[in-house]
């Protein structure tokens, strides 16, 4: 993007429960009138002051109008910024002129996606009109899939210190967590379960690790769709419900940072359980779990502030070369994965790209090589996250 817009960030779903998060943690991080210009958009008006006025926010925060099934409206909104960020989803529902906008215009993007067939979709529609244009779009800014693509980044940035070089094998271990998935990821699976109901193609990619690869194909990996007992971890492992989106995405940002993990690099998410008849009892329960299809809460609500403050999670990578050398690191968040946090991180990420326009890697993008280490070191100092080497 050359020319300079009138705003730097514009927070579009500024009056769902999400949005709203987004816009107390940028008027409390970065304030009104200082080097990171902002404004709220949604579909009402009223809603919209109301919201404002609700939370404080000076008058000085401009307010835009937006309606998601007019393309006129969303171009109008689109060129305004140097970044949109956006909460409005299921993203598969509300999502395409937002990103078609902005691969035309060189307009800089984040979401809180976690629906691979869309993402899929949308890399097949518009990734080379967003290269040509020098938009970075960068799907998956929220607690899927910040932590886990990172923090494979991370490791592996330890690993080429370490023992030298990549480890081509990774498990993504989730140690700890507290707290719920926001009613938007939510309303996003379902939305993708019913789609997947209508088109049986969908299926194939939802179940391919490779689905946003483009073409490139690894290795088989493993499947981390059972309970299974880990010697090297000294636990039991269940299935984890985010590592059908973190997983794709990891293999995406492999691609396009040139391979550097290795074309045969291998990796899996799960979740840590314990040792023992109690660790495998639980990992078995893990398994057989089917609230999240169930699960009742809707797009716009979510826990209270205290819960959310109460929330964190850890995430374990463990990562091994064909020479048995082992690296392992960490990543802690300080609140609740599915709003406290994501909503910190979803403003990091926008903040990062709008800070620094000058990174390389242009198109529908991953986090890590959209901003790899800006964004970490961002993260580490504002949002809460702590990256750890650990052996």
């Amino acid at each position: 993007m050359s020319e300079t817009r009138e705003l730097g960030i514009i927070v579009y779903g500024a009056t769902g429960y999400t949005g709203r998060l987004v816009c107390e943690y940028l008027n409390e991080q970065y304030g009104v009138g200082g080097d990171v210009s902002w404004a709220m958009a949604g579909r009402s008006q009223n809603k919209l002051e109301q919201v404002r006025d609700e939370m404080g926010i000076s008058a000085a925060v401009p307010l835009i109008v937006c309606d998601a099934s007019s393309s006129s409206s969303v171009d109008a909104l689109v060129q305004r910024a140097q970044v949109i960020l956006t909460t409005v989803g299921p993203y598969q529902l509300y999502g395409d002129d937002v990103v078609r906008a902005c691969a035309q215009t060189g307009t800089d993007y984040v979401d809180l996606c976690g629906e691979p067939a869309w993402m899929h979709d949308m890399i097949t529609a518009h990734g080379e009109a967003a290269k040509a244009s020098g938009a970075r779009i960068v799907f998956s800014c929220g607690f899927d899939s910040i932590p886990f693509d990172l923090g494979v980044f991370f490791l592996q940035q330890v690993a080429q210190e370490k023992i030298g070089g990549a480890v081509n094998r990774i498990k993504g271990r989730v140690r700890s967590m507290q707290g719920t998935f926001s009613g938007g990821t939510l309303a996003s699976f379902k939305a993708t379960m019913a789609a997947a109901a209508k088109n049986p193609e969908m299926i194939s990619v939802l179940m391919n690790p490779f689905a946003l690869t483009e073409g490139f194909t690894g290795p088989e990996q493993p499947s981390g769709l059972a309970p299974v007992y880990e010697e090297d971890l000294g636990s039991w492992s269940a299935p984890f419900v985010m590592a059908t989106i973190n997983t794709k995405n990891i293999h995406r940002s492999n691609l396009l940072l040139d391979h550097a993990y290795g074309e045969n690099f291998m990796y899996d998410e799960m979740l840590l359980t314990g040792p023992g008849d109690s660790g495998e009892a639980i990992a078995n329960a893990v398994a057989a779990d089917k609230s999240m299809a169930e699960n009742p809460i809707k797009p716009g609500e979510g826990p209270s502030k205290e819960e959310r403050e109460n929330g964190f999670y850890e995430v374990l990578f463990v990562g091994s070369n064909s020479e048995g050398k082992t690296v392992s690191a960490s990543v802690k968040g300080d609140r609740d994965p599915g709003y406290g946090s994501t909503s910190k991180m979803i403003v990091e990420s926008a903040v990062c790209l709008l800070l620094n326009p000058d990174t390389k890697n242009r198109g529908i993008l991953t986090p890590a090589p959209a901003m790899g280490s800006l964004l970490i070191d961002r993260l580490q100092a504002n949002a809460g996250l702590t990256f750890k080497v650990e052996g």
